[in-house]
């Protein structure tokens, strides 16, 4: 198993810092957020992007995934969400990524209407990504929250530029277990995206561990040979305690889900497994 956190745990930090704290602290790569609020993003000139290329490969840490604000299955023209898509896909293959990290987007709309436009988009947009070596992962999250709402837009699609990004906080909102997760996503699974939180009405994150979410169960639904990436929401809640402290714990955290130890001082988990 492979570990990585998102750069949402560290709101606008330098690459450099981002960098620094995955290497010094036993992660294996970033998964990063792409906005403009962050160091790199669609609308970043080449020069930086070589930049920042060039002080991860120093330090040692490879981008796992450029975390992208696409909504596939949102209203309106497709034009636009294509175009964000094949900047996004530039991005990531200016940076060596291998995954795009797109969202569903489709509240307000029919499960049918929502599907359709998923399916259609990320078919055209398939090709291209696979071309520059990235695939675009349709993280399960709002409106396709459940594994088994992802899978029926990705079954359709079936094109190897597309996969699933298993978000384990809304597949549990959304009431499904781990291991029907990792069942539905089976055929598409990129990577696994872990955190924890207070409640089901309070999304605030904790440490690994010391919150709600079936942890354990989402890792030992995972595959063996992949990625866990830890997104702390720090961005959305500047009130919870900074990530680079929580770090080295976390990271042994998990991977004492992995190897099926209990490391000593480990949180207990308040986790029931269902919201």
């Amino acid at each position: 198993m492979k570990y990585a956190f998102s750069t949402l745990g560290l709101p606008g930090a330098p690459l450099d810092r981002s960098a620094a704290l995955a290497a010094s602290h036993g992660f294996d790569g970033l998964e990063l957020r792409a906005h403009p609020e962050e160091p790199l993003h669609p609308d970043s000139p080449t020069a930086e992007r070589a930049a920042g290329l060039r002080t991860l490969t120093a330090a040692g840490v490879p981008v796992l995934a450029v975390a992208g604000y696409a909504r596939v299955a949102a209203p309106g023209a497709d034009e636009p969400v294509l175009a964000e898509l094949r900047a996004l896909v530039r991005l990531a293959a200016d940076l060596e990524a291998p995954y795009v990290r797109v969202f569903p987007g489709g509240a307000g709309l029919t499960e049918e209407a929502a599907d359709a436009h998923a399916v259609r988009r990320l078919l055209a947009s398939a090709p291209f990504a696979e071309r520059h070596g990235v695939r675009l992962l349709l993280e399960t999250h709002d409106s396709h929250r459940t594994a088994a709402a992802a899978a029926r837009v990705l079954d359709r699609v079936a094109h190897p530029g597309v996969g699933a990004l298993w978000d384990v906080l809304h597949t549990w909102l959304g009431g499904e277990p781990p291991a029907e997760s990792r069942r539905a996503l089976a055929a598409h699974l990129g990577y696994v995206q872990v955190k924890d939180v207070r409640s089901a009405q309070d999304l605030t994150p904790t440490a690994l561990g010391a919150g709600m979410l079936p942890l354990p169960e989402a890792v030992a639904s995972a595959p063996p040979d992949g990625w866990l990436c830890w997104e702390y929401e720090k961005r959305w809640y500047p009130d919870a305690a900074d990530l680079p402290g929580q770090l080295t714990r976390g990271r042994e955290y998990l991977q004492s889900l992995v190897s099926g130890a209990s490391p000593e001082g480990a949180p207990e988990s308040a986790s029931s497994g269902s919201p």
